[in-house]
């Protein structure tokens, strides 16, 4: 009898062991992991701006005032790789993360991710990313903080585009696709535009639901001119 309880107070022992870490692992070390990966996307990013490699997603247009139309072709995303910064000033100003293409588990490891199919930056339609609320450096932790009015603001290396939120956080569930629409169900807009939609999972540690925020694009201007107002402290 002892035996038998000595060896299931063992197993028991083991499995807490194994359970302590696997939470260490998914609270801390996926984090540290993705951290390193996004500051990697985004110094590879200022590497290839500061070579002048980047094709601007968008004529340049003044820093106050309406949105600017885009002219320019952008090049086409490639899966996986980051095309953009992304800044959130109600996040805090040292939030930044990387922007790459696709929405596949490994490159939500990497940073946020651009909804293939969904407008490029700055075009006509609608510019949708993902992001993680927990695991993988917490990008979206703070998404329910979001409110009306909030900058999102965006660079591609020759273009500040800052987009202003108009809804959310927006309660849905994961099948519920059209919120990335072109023109995006119960966003309350009602005709083609500018658009940018956020996606992050709910509750905190579920993922059995959705928080979505839409933005508009309110203006852009040539990175050469400075930072957006939105940025300054």
């Amino acid at each position: 009898m002892r035996v038998i309880v000595r060896t299931v107070s063992e197993l028991c022992i083991t499995v807490g062991t194994l359970i302590v870490l696997f939470v260490a692992y998914v609270l801390f070390w996926t984090g540290v992991r993705a951290e390193g990966a996004m500051n990697d996307q985004i110094d590879q990013l200022h590497r290839q701006w500061s070579k002048g490699s980047m094709q601007p997603a968008a004529a340049a247009g003044g820093s106050s005032g309406g949105q600017t139309a885009a002219t320019a072709s952008p090049a086409p995303y490639h899966y996986g790789k980051a095309f953009a910064i992304m800044y959130i000033p109600r996040f805090g100003f040292t939030w930044n993360k990387p922007v790459l293409e696709g929405t596949g588990r490994d490159v939500l490891a990497k940073g946020l991710a651009h909804y293939a199919g969904t407008a490029q930056l700055g075009q006509e339609g609608n510019f949708a990313v993902a992001g993680h609320r927990r695991t993988y450096g917490d990008p979206f932790k703070d998404f329910p903080e979001l409110r009306s009015g909030d900058a999102v603001v965006l660079t591609d290396g020759t273009t500040w585009f800052t987009y202003r939120i108009d809804k959310g956080p927006y309660k849905t569930v994961p099948t519920d696709v059209e919120v990335i629409d072109p023109v995006p169900r119960k966003s309350g807009y009602t005709r083609p535009g500018r658009y940018l939609t956020l996606t992050t999972c709910d509750p905190e540690w579920g993922h059995s639901h959705r928080l979505i925020v839409w933005a508009h694009l309110d203006s852009t201007q040539s990175v050469e001119a400075g930072e957006p107002r939105a940025l300054r402290r």
